[in-house]
């Protein structure tokens, strides 16, 4: 398989190529994935996060795509992580010196080929924080797999407000 090029995309962009990444969101998790809409009213609120930062695989269309933000003070930890919050978490958090991936997906057909890594690496090159946070639905064994064998660890279990109930796991890493 060629090289596959990324690039960054300021926030202008990302939102210029709202529906390209909305076309990717639902062609990567196929019939696990939220509505459309959904997903593009989740976008849109993230994009204007302040600190967010963008990355895409390929072209038309695209492959892949990652993205981000430091999430403030509180960050996935303000959802009652189950077993309370380590303190040096909690220290970091109220630091401000975390960052989140919010989304890390890429198309079916390029799993396996390096394309999520490569990603989710160029992302956390500029990351100034000390503690790199994610939510994984934990059904979702192979996502699990892939953090894992990227260095992630699993911290605990969160219950967000606008998952419907269900918990996500909270995975968490230093960036460099």
């Amino acid at each position: 398989m060629a090289d596959v090029f990324l690039r960054r995309l300021t926030r202008w962009q990302a939102d210029q190529q709202r529906e390209a990444i909305a076309d990717l969101y639902m062609t990567a998790y196929g019939d696990t994935a939220d509505d459309r809409q959904t997903f593009e009213d989740r976008f849109a609120e993230d994009v204007q996060r302040p600190g967010f930062d963008m990355l895409v695989a390929g072209g038309t269309p695209l492959l892949g795509c990652v993205y981000g933000y430091p999430p403030g003070r509180e960050g996935v930890w303000a959802l009652g992580l189950q077993g309370g919050v380590p303190q040096r978490v909690e220290e970091l958090s109220a630091l401000g010196r975390v960052f989140t991936i919010a989304e890390l997906m890429v198309r079916a057909d390029h799993r396996r080929a390096r394309v999520a890594s490569r990603l989710q690496a160029e992302l956390l090159i500029r990351v100034e924080a000390e503690l790199v946070t994610t939510l994984i639905d934990p059904a979702n064994e192979a996502a699990k797999a892939a953090y894992a064998s990227w260095g992630w660890t699993k911290e605990g279990l969160v219950t967000p407000g606008d998952a419907g109930g269900g918990d996500l796991e909270v995975w968490s890493r230093e960036p460099h």
